[in-house]
């Protein structure tokens, strides 16, 4: 794997301009997984001990943080992210916190999974950013209370243990935990301020539920769906095609660049398991003059199954959600929606219901990582 970049200590004050001109970040090994800490997905932050200066529902905001210097309120400069008032130690005598002082956020993930990389940034945290991060993890069922996750029962897993971080830096850790985890708690020592949090990982659905609801969405991200490639991803990613709900703006959905050639874009998707696929919805919503102009869908059974077109090319309308029923169930594993020329659709939605090796497969990898 590569190796994942370390940023230690103060960034440089800001002295205007661009504020990202001098961000440390780099590309990391893991975010073409999912970020499972994703509003859209459900996630939240349901507490924190401090949030004196900055709010914790900052933490999970999509997009990077902004930064305004003129931006001040009643308790000091306004900052986008999460941030705590500055830690004092006992008495006179000894004013610093202790080693042990530190704050902490509990984190809800949208949909349980195997975490395989978090990202702690620091964006505009120049000097008041902690000196150091831990991430633990844990895995409750139902909707559990803040109380309860911070009771004595409920055994944590360390997923990052206490790492020095850098200031205004896209801090970086790959996890190995083989772990279906369903919350974070995201610890900083001992105060400070964190821009964002991104949690990426493979969605482990429950399969009781999925068996329970009998026909789903079997390539929805929450069902344990993912992408797996695509062809190409210059204004938005893929995985944007198997969000919960409905786009609300155009770039809410997959759109590529203009083409210039003979060829097509598309998407390869896993599906939550084998399936029995009867309908199709292809939803081209708020995208009006970059639409794709036609459409195909195809699957395929296992890994070195034949694809077969299950939707031949078919044309779509601007800004429109497009409905099939297929004439006869397609069983399948991987699916792939090609668009042509190029352009972009917003939403693919696979309905059917899972077959008996898909879920015995589910329960199987469930139980495996402790679900």
């Amino acid at each position: 794997m590569t190796a994942i970049p370390s940023y230690t200590g103060d960034a440089n004050p800001y002295g205007g301009g661009d504020p990202y001109a001098d961000y440390r970040t780099a590309d990391f090994p893991f975010t073409q997984y999912a970020n499972l800490a994703d509003r859209q997905l459900g996630a939240s932050v349901i507490a924190a001990n401090d949030e004196f200066f900055a709010q914790r529902e900052n933490l999970l905001v999509p997009g990077r943080a902004e930064f305004d210097p003129e931006h001040f309120g009643h308790k000091g400069k306004i900052m986008d992210g999460w941030e705590t008032r500055r830690r004092r130690g006992t008495g006179a005598d000894h004013p610093w916190p202790t080693a042990d002082d530190h704050d902490w956020a509990l984190v809800r993930l949208g949909a349980p999974g195997v975490i395989r990389g978090i990202v702690v940034d620091t964006a505009h945290f120049r000097g008041n950013y902690p000196q150091a991060v831990s991430v633990e993890a844990t895995s409750v069922p139902g909707s559990p209370s803040p109380e309860e996750l911070l009771g004595d029962d409920v055994k944590w897993t360390t997923l990052v243990p206490r790492t020095p971080v850098g200031g205004h830096a896209a801090n970086g850790f790959a996890v190995s935990a083989e772990q279906r985890f369903t919350h974070l708690r995201l610890n900083q020592h001992p105060d400070g301020g964190i821009a964002r949090l991104r949690v990426y990982g493979e969605v482990v659905p429950d399969p009781e539920w999925l068996e329970t609801l009998g026909t789903f969405d079997v390539a929805a991200l929450e069902n344990g769906g993912r992408v797996e490639d695509a062809s190409n991803l210059f204004y938005s990613p893929a995985t944007n095609t198997i969000q919960p709900g409905r786009s609300r703006k155009m770039d809410d959905g997959w759109e590529t660049r203009r083409r210039r050639d003979r060829g097509n874009d598309w998407i390869r998707y896993r599906l939550a398991a084998q399936a029995r696929i009867r309908a199709i919805e292809i939803d081209t919503a708020y995208l009006k003059g970059n639409s794709a102009g036609w459409a195909s869908v195809s699957v395929k059974d296992g890994e070195s199954g034949e694809w077969h077109e299950i939707l031949p090319r078919t044309r779509l309308q601007p800004d429109t959600n497009h409905r099939f029923v297929l004439p006869a169930e397609a069983v399948g594993t991987h699916a792939r929606v090609d668009i042509f020329p190029d352009g972009g659709i917003s939403r693919l939605r696979l309905y059917g219901s899972l077959t008996e090796t898909g879920t015995t497969a589910l329960a199987a990898r469930h139980q495996e990582l402790g679900g």
